[in-house]
């Protein structure tokens, strides 16, 4: 036989305001026990659960209580015999429950008036929540994680060899020089500056000339380039340094290993509601599995944060965009940055 559990509707009855309520407390829930909102997750587990009284407590001790509570020294006897025991506790009309998320102890739910079967259910939906919360933190971090990997992979070499071109025209041609040493500095602060999550595509463009003007510095003849974009994507906010690594691997791995000159192409156009922004060099190339291996994170590191470029995009904008990597050995390499143009959420 089947029982309903008393929170649950009956199969006539309209589900969603219950899914509803549920997503709501584990939306409360998403910052801890210890969060802002505990007091109205609290709330929304007793009138979900239908019980006199439900509290919530982490491990120090703050209790938040809903409704009735339960008496005073009932709840401290219970929590200290849960807290020690990390086991279910049951006293004379009220049920401690430990909430253990990904194996540890993070809290104990206390429900007063409820039977076992409510109690387990309440405990399962917190930890659901807590679990959900952990996880999308961790995502966030490692997202942090990976920016700031990008702006720690600015090549030694790339910075001693514009500083020393810089500083071979002081005497020669001072104007230029200060107007190197201008561009470095703005490349050095986009790269390293904290920013917001998105920019827009406008200054991601302006990051790529003022890179570049420093590498014609140092290159010279070597590296011609050439950038456009149309003026309708200018204002499409992307991920924050997205487009430099790009134009970096280009030069890097396409144009400086060459002795003869190399040209970079790097353009930005409007296709349908999508931003299309390609970084196309005639270099060496490579060959097509190696550049796959390189862009799935499994290949060596020939390619100066694509994978975590790629990673970044999808996962703002999920998995039909990101990045795509046409090449061949010989042939030039063209990598394609496909974003939409408008995505709620992503705001500069």
């Amino acid at each position: 036989m089947t029982t309903r559990l008393p929170w649950r509707p009956a199969a006539s009855a309209d589900p969603v305001p219950v899914l509803a309520a549920a997503q709501r407390v584990a939306d409360d829930l998403m910052d801890g026990l210890a969060g802002p909102r505990t007091r109205h997750a609290a709330h929304g587990l007793r009138r979900l659960f239908g019980v006199p009284g439900l509290g919530l407590t982490d491990l120090s001790g703050s209790l938040i209580w809903s409704g009735r509570p339960a008496a005073d020294d009932v709840v401290i006897s219970a929590l200290d015999e849960v807290l020690h025991s990390e086991t279910p506790v049951s006293e004379p009309g009220l049920l401690a429950l430990p909430l253990h998320v990904d194996d540890e102890l993070s809290g104990v739910l206390l429900v007063a008036g409820g039977t076992n079967t409510i109690a387990r259910q309440a405990a399962e939906l917190v930890v659901h929540a807590l679990e959900r919360g952990r996880l999308e933190a961790s995502a966030e971090q490692a997202a942090e994680a990976e920016l700031r990997a990008l702006r720690a992979e600015i090549s030694p070499h790339f910075v001693y060899n514009a500083l020393t071109v810089i500083s071979s025209l002081v005497r020669s041609d001072p104007d230029r020089a200060r107007d190197l040493m201008l561009d470095f500095a703005e490349y050095t602060r986009y790269s390293l500056a904290r920013h917001g999550e998105y920019t827009m595509v406008a200054e991601e463009f302006r990051a790529i000339e003022t890179y570049l003007a420093l590498q014609r510095a140092v290159l010279g003849e070597r590296l011609r380039v050439q950038v456009r974009v149309a003026p309708e994507v200018l204002a499409v906010a992307v991920p924050y340094l997205v487009l430099e690594p790009l134009v970096e691997n280009a030069i890097r791995h396409g144009i400086e290993p060459r002795s003869e000159a190399g040209f970079i192409q790097v353009q930005g156009m409007a296709e349908g509601n999508d931003c299309v922004i390609s970084v196309e060099d005639d270099g060496l190339g490579m060959d097509p599995a190696r550049a796959a291996a390189i862009l799935a994170g499994r290949g060596d590191d020939g390619g100066v944060g694509l994978a975590n470029v790629d990673r970044r995009l999808r996962s703002v904008y999920g998995p039909w965009y990101g990045l795509t990597v046409e090449t061949e050995v010989g042939a030039g390499t063209r990598v394609v940055v496909r974003v939409p143009r408008f995505q709620p959420g992503v705001l500069p």
